[in-house]
């Protein structure tokens, strides 16, 4: 009985291998079997991109809070300027006046120097004028008291 059971196996066998039966299970489970090997692969492969996903993004978030603080750093410098616009402007007008000032006590000491050469001038002038009369005078003196000199002797 068991020698029947095994020709029947066997015959049976034959029959799925000659009708293609068994090769159709062979080839489907090998199919099956590169589906399952190629989804633990992308599995694999997946947890291994996890960490630099993560990475970028957190690099990603970094990023986008440097340009929103960027944003805002811009933001309240032009609110800064805009605050001390009229008070640059006050300052300016204040620096101008001053200068003004300055520019006009230079241009006073300048006459007032002027002024003082003139006079400085017009006194050695004066003293060259007296002094040469004085030497003027002296040498007439001394041609004449030398002639009363020579008179007398």
């Amino acid at each position: 009985m068991n020698k029947l059971l095994e020709f029947g196996r066997k015959a049976l066998f034959y029959v799925r291998v000659l009708s293609g039966y068994e090769e159709r299970r062979i080839r489907a489970f090998r199919l099956q079997m590169e589906n399952r090997i190629k989804q633990a692969e992308e599995r694999k492969a997946a947890l291994r991109k996890i960490p630099e996903q993560a990475i970028l993004a957190e690099v990603r978030r970094m990023v986008e809070e440097m340009q929103t603080l960027n944003k805002k750093l811009e933001e309240t410098e032009a609110a800064i300027e805009d605050y001390f616009k009229p008070i640059d402007k006050e300052a300016e007008s204040i620096m101008k006046v001053q200068l003004e000032g300055e520019e006009k006590t230079m241009r006073e000491m300048m006459t007032a120097m002027q002024q003082q050469a003139l006079l400085e001038k017009a006194e050695a002038e004066r003293n060259a004028k007296v002094h040469n009369e004085d030497t003027k005078a002296s040498n007439q003196d001394s041609e004449t008291s030398g002639s009363h000199q020579a008179q007398m002797r």
